[in-house]
Parts: structure tokens; C-alpha cells; sequence
């Protein structure tokens, strides 16, 4: 495959592709496709996602805009009911500044007739009503941590077939925003799924599949580590580990209480030396260890440096002074989403008062020596590595930068969004887009028209 007329850098060139490999760039005097003078970069990878979660949530009932919980309750009653003895499910409200109370009162006035879930934008929580409630066997309206993810997983029991449709239409609508591959970290056995997938004729993306302290020893009798081939576009993941909440639900844990809160900081889910231990066991995966307050990342370096190995702390929202310069010296990669600081800056300001400098701190790490990856961590915020990388960039989002000191470069940011490099040698992993990523401003990132996508240099996405 000849490739023509593309941006690289400076210079508009040519690329010549053999068995998805580039092994020519520069004058190709031969017919090919033509770029038409667009920019050619590597592929984009999402380094966090949840991806069924994603597919799920790109069906459900959007009521992420609501500001109280009667306005969501509202959001959830304005929308088609699902056939009878279906669950209405409705994500991603954030309710840190609410006025009021998420309340069976406030849910069961708005819609009697049907069970309703709502799940948070931080998939830390969920709100029912009285009939979700009775059918899932829980007594309070507002459920935190594990008690939601058992509700959210009750949720997830969709048919596979319409699921793993849907799953395909999100496998398509990324490769559609020049992403190649993404790190899925599902909570379940989720390799299975991925291999029946691809075998059904998935082939949008790239995959790395996680897995979970409750499918260790699964995955170490099946013979998996990272980076197991299962497939040419599955690979195992990481060894996912969740050690605090999130800021939202107010449960990231935390040094300094939360205001108004007691003595009260959050919750550790995961206590230090268990965590070394389920590290230790976890021989030959790559730790990613969720971590968002700034006590939860302390401890999760402190684990890393009592067994001496490297990994990953997803999140690192809140990070101590002190602990910034511990990634790079551990060898510790920030896994950190910067679309979670446009979502969440209102909140940090009440609940991280006085700390929100340090917070979502992608500046900091980096000019620490930390190695960044950005991701998205969907449904929580969009599959969509353009609104990733112009929240790194900007820290806008339409207001007045926050804390624009944290604010990386666009180079910096796109260097943490792909896995490669245009050169000769390389994997035909492309994106083709139509502004040049390293000179637009905020709101063009955002909105970044992506004309091709190339997967080992078959095309996922065409608009050319």
C-alpha cells in the first residue's frame, strides 16, 4: 500500500506499507491513496477504559447534566420507558454539590411504575428507587463502592449478543477518533469475552484486556501474564487493584478530612500490607493500582517500593508534595485521565479545599520525571482521546483554565496517547487527521476531524 501526501512534521511525504509494516517513507513516485497534505501521527491509544461499561452507557439514559437530584429524577422520567420487567438505566449524575439529597422519595415521585438505577459519572455510586431497590435486595437508596458495583454488575446482565453488538458499534465510533487500541479494564473474566468477539469478526481495535484480584488465580493457571498473546489484537493486560473510592462519592482517601465531614477520609479499601501482597502475587502482570487521594497514592508507592518493581497508579488525582518525585524514582507510570479535572474541578474546590494545586497535577508529574499515559477511564468521561488530550492541554473546557500551571504540552500529551511512532520499521498504526494536533487550540482538539484510521495498515475508519 502506498500512501500519499501526508504531513509528517514539517515535511509532506510519502509512506509505503508491506504486511502492515511501514518500510519506506519519503518520494514514492507510484499511485496510492492520497492524504490530500493532512497530518499523519501514530494511532491513539486509551489507556483506561471500561469498555462494556462505555458500550452500555452509549445506551442508556444521559443524565449527567442534572444539578440537583430532582432534575435528574426528571431527566430519568422524561425518557422511554424499557419493556416491561427491564431496569430504566440512567449515568452519569455527579451529586458532590447538589443542593439536595439523592432519596427514594425524590426517585419514586418521578417514575413509580418502573425499577430505576442511576449510576454516577464516577461509577462509585448508584441512586434506585424502591423498586430497584426491592429487586436487588438493598435497603438504602444511595449505594457506595462494592455494594454499587454488585448492582452496576446485576445491570451489565445484558444479552451477549446485543451486547457484543454494541460493543462493536463502540469498537467503530473509537476507531472513528483515530484510536487503535485500548487497556480495558472490565471488572470480570473479560478475555473470554474479547476472544469471542474477535472471533465473531471484531476488528476496530487493539485490545488489553486487565484483570482482577477476584481472577488472579485464574489467569495465573491459564498461564496468563501481561502481554500474553491471546490473539493478533489480544493481549493481556494489567493486574488491576482498587485500594480507594473517588472524590466524588467521597471516598477517595485521603491525608486531610473532608470539610464538614468529621474526622472522616475517605475509604481504604485495601490495606497496605495486603497490598503487597496481592502484588507479590501477582508475579509477572504489570501492577495498575487505583489510586485517587493523595493518602491511597502515598501507600500504593510505599508498595511499590517495599517489593522493589514498577507499574502503575491509575488516577494519581490528588498526589502529596513529597510523593511527586517517587514516580519517577520507582519507575511508577501515571496512568491519569485530564478530562476527570474539567469534570471534577467544581468539587475538588469544596472537598480538596486548599490542595486543588496538587490535584490532577499532570504538570507536576511530568516535570517530576514521571512517565504519563492518558486515558479516559469511560463511560466516566468520553472514549475520545481529542477531549483527553485538549483537557491536558487547556484545562478549560469553555471557563477559565484551572490551575493552567498543570496544563502539558501538546506534545507532551500526544507522546502519553500512542504506543508508536511513524517511522520505518514501525507497525502501520495511523491516524490521518485534518489539523496539525501540535498548533490547535483547545476547542479544535476537541472537535479534531479525523479523516483515516489505519490498524497494521488495513483502514477501521475512512472519510478520504
Amino acid at each position: 500500500m502506498i500512501l500519499r501526501n501526508g504531513r509528517l512534521g514539517g515535511d509532506t511525504v510519502d509512506l509505503r506499507l508491506v504486511d502492515g509494516v511501514i518500510v519506506e517513507i519519503g518520494t514514492i513516485d507510484e499511485p496510492g491513496l492520497d492524504f490530500g497534505g493532512r497530518w499523519v501521527i501514530p494511532g491513539l491509544w486509551d489507556q483506561h477504559v471500561h469498555f462494556s461499561q462505555w458500550a452500555m452507557s452509549r445506551q442508556r439514559v444521559d443524565v449527567s447534566a442534572a444539578t440537583s437530584a430532582a432534575e435528574a429524577a426528571a431527566l430519568a422520567a422524561a425518557a422511554p420507558r424499557p419493556p416491561a420487567g427491564l431496569v430504566l438505566v440512567g449515568v452519569g449524575y455527579r451529586d458532590g454539590l447538589w443542593p439536595d439529597e439523592p432519596s427514594f422519595e425524590v426517585l419514586d415521585a418521578a417514575i413509580p411504575d418502573t425499577p430505576v438505577v442511576l449510576i454516577s459519572g464516577d461509577l462509585h455510586s448508584c441512586w434506585l428507587n424502591s423498586s430497584a431497590a426491592a429487586r436487588f435486595g438493598v435497603t438504602g437508596p444511595l449505594l457506595r463502592e462494592e455494594d454499587c458495583f454488585a448492582v452496576v454488575a446485576a445491570l451489565d446482565d445484558v444479552p451477549t449478543v446485543v451486547l457484543d453488538d454494541w460493543v462493536a458499534d463502540a469498537g467503530r465510533a473509537a476507531a472513528a477518533r483515530g484510536v487503535v487500541g485500548v487497556v480495558d479494564l472490565e471488572m470480570t473474566w473479560n478475555t473470554d469475552n474479547w476472544l469471542r468477539r474477535m472471533a465473531a469478526g471484531f476488528d476496530s481495535l487493539r485490545v488489553r484486556s486487565g484483570v482482577y484480584p477476584q481472577f488472579l488465580d485464574r489467569a495465573i493457571a491459564a498461564g496468563y501474564r501481561t502481554g500474553t498473546e491471546l490473539g493478533p489484537l489480544l493481549h493481556v493486560g494489567p493486574f488491576k487493584i482498587i485500594t480507594d473510592g473517588s472524590l466524588n462519592t467521597r471516598t477517595a482517601y485521603c491525608v486531610d478530612p473532608y470539610p464538614g465531614m468529621g474526622d472522616y477520609r475517605g475509604l481504604l479499601t485495601v490495606e497496605p500490607d495486603d497490598l503487597v501482597d496481592w502484588l507479590a502475587r501477582a508475579e509477572g502482570f504489570t501492577p495498575a493500582v487505583h489510586a485517587i487521594g493523595d493518602a491511597a497514592n502515598h501507600l500504593a508507592l510505599d508498595a511499590f517500593e517495599r517489593l522493589g518493581i514498577a507499574g502503575r497508579i491509575e488516577h494519581a488525582q490528588l498526589v502529596s508534595d513529597e510523593d511527586f518525585a517517587r514516580f519517577a524514582e520507582l519507575g511508577v507510570i501515571a496512568s491519569v485521565q485530564p478530562e476527570h479535572a474539567m469534570d471534577d474541578r467544581d468539587v475538588a474546590e469544596r472537598y480538596w479545599a486548599g490542595r486543588t494545586g496538587r490535584g490532577y497535577a499532570l504538570a507536576s508529574l511530568h516535570a517530576a520525571g514521571a512517565t504519563l499515559l492518558l486515558g479516559s477511564d469511560a463511560p466516566v468521561a468520553p472514549l475520545d482521546p481529542w477531549v483527553t488530550i485538549a483537557a491536558a492541554v487547556g484545562r478549560s473546557r469553555g471557563r477559565e483554565p484551572w490551575h493552567p500551571e498543570q496544563r502539558i504540552s501538546a506534545e507532551v500529551a500526544l507522546a502519553a496517547s500512542v504506543q508508536t511512532r511513524v517511522e520505518v520499521g514501525a507497525v502501520a498504526d495511523l491516524a490521518v487527521v485534518e489539523r496539525d494536533p501540535l498548533t490547535a487550540s483547545e476547542e479544535q482538539l476537541r472537535a479534531m476531524p479525523v479523516a483515516a484510521t489505519f490498524l497494521a495498515g488495513r483502514v477501521t475508519h475512512s472519510t478520504l
